[in-house]
């Protein structure tokens, strides 16, 4: 005698058929709600990408126009490139990412999912935003410039001037826009990285003493600073102006931040230079600068290797301060190198250039486990 399984009920086909219909109406239910319920969040991702060496355009399109532009000097050509990355942030707080979007970036490895307030402080206008990353977009160039000047031997005078007192801080009504900076706490000021770091060490419970020139004038005033975001400031923004030996044009619309400084110095040391710093290979990097060439940490650092992976960047220029977020999350095929000043940075083009291999050249690695 065969036998076989007998065929369930008709009653308890119906049964299973309709659990099966409830569970794909609720998940398409879910799934709408997911995307038409904003967030409190925004996505970073991979933003474009810019040869310095090249067009204003970011690379692979566009009407070619000069990035950097050295009309009163002699400049050389390059077969290769230097790129810098810049990061997209998607959403705002008057159009916040859906929970879908969200849930999507939060699985690629491209994006980065940040709380909206840590992009667009809730204390800070996007007026007031726009315009502080713009100034800091013109300071890291200006920086970039004294940067690769000094670095090639020339001489380069500076000053800081107020470029605008935020209405409500703590100098408002003592410090005024084009005032000029001379000291602070009583010694000269020597940068403004110098200027912060004064202003972090006094703290916002005491009055910190400024020396500045108004209108040829020279005065001295006391501002005590305030609690910014966990960081103590006074108010205002800060435009540093040189005395450069000739001029130095940098045309890059619509990017905000002093994230690119080192790659504008490299760049303005490549067109300045016989030699190719580059040795023709397609180099990307990220980092601020000051004038005395030191290379700061950024954000985002992950979405900027995934940029100069895209962009075809065989080496990537990374701050040795930002070597945490680098390990683990290095796109396959592209050698990462750990900078901290802008003569590492040099060191590093030296050796890409020569083909020398890269033994010696400092990597982001993972801490030693104790």
């Amino acid at each position: 005698m065969s036998s076989f399984a007998p065929y369930p009920a008709d009653g308890a086909l119906s049964r299973r058929g309709k659990l099966g219909w409830a569970l794909i109406l609720v998940s398409f239910v879910l799934i709408l709600i997911l995307s038409a319920v904003p967030s409190p969040y925004v996505i970073e991702q991979p933003g474009p990408v810019y040869d310095t060496l090249g067009s204003n355009e970011a690379v692979g399109g566009g009407e070619p126009r000069p990035l950097i532009d050295i009309p009163d000097a002699r400049t050389y050509d390059s077969t290769g490139e230097l790129n810098l990355l810049t990061v997209s942030v998607v959403g705002n707080p008057e159009n916040l990412p859906h929970w879908l979007d969200v849930a999507t970036a939060w699985f690629t490895p491209s994006k980065a999912v940040v709380p909206v307030e840590s992009v667009y402080p809730p204390n800070v206008s996007t007026e007031d935003r726009n315009q502080e990353n713009r100034i800091l977009m013109v300071n890291s160039q200006r920086d970039a410039v004294a940067a690769a000047l000094t670095e090639l031997g020339y001489e380069v005078p500076r000053t800081l001037s107020v470029e605008s007192v935020i209405d409500g801080s703590p100098a408002t009504g003592v410090l005024e826009e084009g005032d000029s900076i001379t000291t602070v706490g009583g010694d000269p000021v020597v940068d403004l990285a110098h200027l912060r770091e004064r202003i972090a060490a006094n703290g916002a419970s005491a009055p910190l003493e400024f020396g500045l020139l108004r209108q040829g004038t020279a005065m001295t005033l006391s501002v005590t600073p305030e609690e910014r975001n966990g960081t103590p400031a006074i108010g205002v923004l800060i435009a540093t102006e040189y005395t450069f030996p000739f001029d130095v044009e940098i045309e890059l619309d619509d990017v905000g931040g002093p994230s690119a400084g080192m790659m504008f110095a490299l760049g303005i040391m490549e067109k300045l230079t016989p030699e190719q710093l580059t040795g023709g290979e397609v180099i990307a990097g990220t980092g601020t600068i000051d004038a005395q060439g030191t290379v700061g940490p950024i954000g985002g650092i992950r979405q900027k290797l995934f940029g100069a992976e895209r962009a075809g960047a065989d080496f990537f220029l990374a701050p040795s301060a930002n070597c945490d977020e680098v390990v683990g999350n290095v796109p396959d095929g592209l050698e990462v190198f750990a900078v901290a000043t802008l003569d590492d940075a040099l060191a590093a083009l030296g050796a890409i250039a020569a083909d020398s291999g890269y033994s010696g050249l400092p990597r982001c690695t993972a801490p030693s486990q104790n």
